[in-house]
């Protein structure tokens, strides 16, 4: 049976969805393998195994410091040791930057943005803000894919043995920038942007106050996201944006509040599942994508329907 190489990057438990998501592909292709650029606990590899990974590679000494290209280095030996006939990665910026450095040290095709991946190796992406579908194939190497969060729904963790530990060396890092200092983000409690099967968004209709928009997210469990305008006025950190240049996300249910939906901010958001906006202009660009409109002011429909969903699960 062949085998598919997963990337995986995790200090600990819980397992992200994005992995699980990424190891239920693995498993539709063939066996899947994981990469980890970190040495892992047992409890993390026992998870790993639930969820059909047979062996996990691990770097043979600890990698350097360093922001991308050891881990891109490891991978590429891990690719070599493995064989696989595929690589999975996720979908955020630091994994298509591995991605694509490992393109070129192994000479093989890479395809970004993946939302499914066939036994046969033919991946479907999204393009054009999501106006279109293609379906493509890499000509060149071992396949390099990265797949955007909620593709898949993750499969079910089963019994299994814990995988096998088989260490591989990378010492050819190459030149790369060096971290001296690290900051640790705020805690929140709520998901991670990229991977939230919920999100509420606000713009520059939220005037500066985020507060019914992190109350809605909070009472159906999703994370906050916003638009280039909003983060660049300051209102919230760009860790937040949602578009063309801030994060891409297919989320299951996307709430637009205050955004006019330039095609910047579409570009980001319109694969999720159900959109449904909230703005006061009638003619705004979000409506034309929306599977649900609301002609109304943000801050009397958003409290409204934080309260009534409150009340709902109570």
């Amino acid at each position: 049976m062949a085998s598919v190489l997963v990337f995986i990057d995790v200090p600990g438990l819980p397992l992200p969805r994005a992995s699980r998501e990424l190891l239920t592909i693995a498993g539709t292709v063939g066996e899947p393998l994981v990469a980890s650029p970190r040495a892992l606990d047992p409890d993390v590899l026992a998870a790993l195994g639930e969820y059909g990974a047979r062996a996990v590679y691990e770097p043979a000494q600890p990698l350097d410091d360093v922001l991308i290209a050891a881990k891109a280095a490891f991978l590429a030996a891990a690719v070599r040791a493995a064989d696989p006939a595929a690589v999975l990665l996720g979908n955020s910026f630091e994994d298509r930057e591995v991605a694509a450095r490992i393109g070129v040290k192994l000479n093989s095709g890479v395809i970004t943005d993946a939302v499914a991946v066939a036994p046969d190796l033919s991946v479907t992406k999204s393009v054009l803000a999501g106006s279109y579908t293609s379906t493509c194939r890499v000509q060149t190497g071992v396949p390099v894919i990265t797949v955007k969060a909620n593709s898949v729904e993750p499969a079910e963790p089963q019994a299994a043995a814990v995988p096998e530990r088989r260490l591989v060396d990378a010492v050819d890092a190459g030149p790369a920038a060096r971290i001296t200092g690290r900051t640790e983000k705020r805690v929140s409690g709520r998901p991670e942007l990229s991977e939230a099967r919920v999100i509420v968004a606000g713009g520059r209709g939220m005037d500066g106050n985020f507060g019914p928009v992190e109350d809605l997210a909070d009472a159906l469990g999703g994370a906050v996201g916003a638009s280039r305008a909003a983060t660049d006025a300051g209102w919230i950190e760009h860790s937040a944006q949602v578009g063309q240049t801030g994060k891409t996300v297919s989320p299951q249910l996307y709430i637009s509040a205050g955004i006019s939906g330039a095609i910047q901010q579409k570009a980001g958001m319109q694969t999720a599942k159900v959109i449904v906006a909230v703005n006061k202009d009638p003619d705004a660009p979000v409506f034309e994508i929306a599977d649900f409109g609301i002609v109304g002011d943000v801050f009397s429909v958003l409290p409204q329907a934080t309260e009534e969903i409150k009340k709902r699960r109570s």
